[in-house]
């Protein structure tokens, strides 16, 4: 039996989210920006069992989602490809929290880096100055004025320092093939580059994590980041908001070491019945231990896992509905046949209102499958979990 308390937290992370409502965002692709921008980031995945992972996060939020949206906000010079937790999609406007990262690549001595030529590298810039945005593949047995012929690996690794250390942007995507260009061709005038010192990369870091979530964990604030001057910072940054009553310590709930917004609190949040079928990337899950603290979800992608110890699938889909993730779903987008296949449904726990329920995701799965490009859905396999609430 779950709380009042509980369920206002559910609600209020979800809502943040923009998980509890199909407009919160808007349409179109002004909205594909608003949702990046209030996201923070948008993690990039090559896994193409269905729709990837970037596309898939944002068509949950922005109902007529298009994945051509993405090339048009980088040429229009809104969002970036960077490096977050992992490779993202970022807003223009927080270009300059990614400098410390660029400045980091450039002056370390990364094994993966350090026998690359420097020739190469400024050849590689040379050429794209000259004749315009290039793939890697564009380097590929090219012979460069250093004399040297360029193979895949060293020209590969020479143009991905070059965009690490922020010499090069991605101008565009085809397909998930990257297109570089030089950075000083693609950042927009009067873009604030100032590098950021620890406490401005710490604020940074907690205002994104609250407006995207409300509910935060301190492991959450400083996911894979291990510099301790950051740690110390992000401790002091939040201790100073509990004092001025703009963040509460949950210190009585199940999540320990957990904060939420103290305006948030009184929000008037209603029960939903909306289902969402979630990328394993969603910024909502993405962080594992938060998702089983909040939500009492245990979720772990078994792509990576050997074929003999999967539970539920190679790449099972979450299933939202309201409040609670009430089960899991592994499907495969069939392209050349236009048909998207139902593997198998994993439904967990009591569901409440199970006929609105399964209408409910039935409807969603015909929309998750033109959104896949497929016109036929094949839910063969698991229409016998569909017949009667499991007990």
């Amino acid at each position: 039996m779950h709380t009042i308390e509980d369920v206002q937290f559910r609600r209020l992370a979800l809502a943040r989210q923009g998980l509890q409502s199909n407009a919160i965002f808007g349409q179109g692709l002004n909205a594909t920006l608003a949702a990046i921008e209030h996201l923070g980031y948008i993690q990039i995945d090559t896994i193409s069992m269905i729709e990837r992972a970037h596309h898939h996060v944002l068509w949950t939020r922005v109902a007529d989602y298009q994945p051509i949206f993405l090339n048009q906000l980088v040429e229009n010079r809104q969002i970036f490809e960077y490096w977050f937790h992992a490779a993202a999609y970022l807003p223009m406007r927080d270009y300059r929290f990614a400098l410390h990262r660029m400045a980091a690549v450039r002056d370390s001595t990364w094994a993966y880096y350090r026998d690359i030529d420097h020739k190469i590298m400024s050849e590689i810039l040379l050429r794209v100055r000259n004749e315009g945005p290039l793939r890697i593949r564009d380097l590929e047995n090219t012979k460069g004025k250093s004399g040297s012929w360029w193979n895949w690996g060293p020209a590969k690794r020479a143009m991905e320092k070059l965009f690490l250390q922020g010499d090069l942007m991605v101008c565009q995507r085809i397909g998930m093939e990257k297109v570089y260009d030089l950075s000083e061709r693609q950042l927009p005038s009067g873009l604030d580059m100032r590098q950021p010192d620890v406490v401005d990369y710490a604020g940074y870091l907690l205002n994104s994590y609250l407006r995207a979530h409300s509910i935060v964990t301190f492991e959450q604030l400083t996911h894979l980041h291990t510099n301790p001057a950051l740690k110390k910072t992000m401790r002091e940054l939040v201790a100073s908001k509990i004092v001025t009553n703009e963040i509460q310590s949950l210190n009585n709930s199940a999540i320990p070491n957990a904060y939420v917004e103290t305006d948030a609190l009184t929000q008037a949040l209603p029960a939903v019945t909306c289902v969402h079928l979630l990328s394993p990337f969603d910024n909502a899950i993405i962080h594992r231990k938060r998702l089983n603290q909040l939500f009492g979800y245990d979720y772990k992608l078994e792509c990576y896992v050997p074929a003999g110890k999967r539970k539920y699938g190679y790449f099972c889909l979450p299933i939202l509905y309201g409040e609670q993730f009430v089960g899991r779903m592994d499907c495969k987008a069939h392209r050349q046949q236009q048909r998207l296949e139902v593997i198998s449904i994993h439904l967990e726990g009591k569901i409440e209102d199970w006929e609105n329920f399964v209408a409910t995701l039935l409807k969603k799965l015909q929309q998750f499958a033109l959104f896949n490009g497929c016109v036929n859905l094949d839910i063969f396999n698991v229409k016998g979990v569909l017949v009667a609430q499991p007990r």
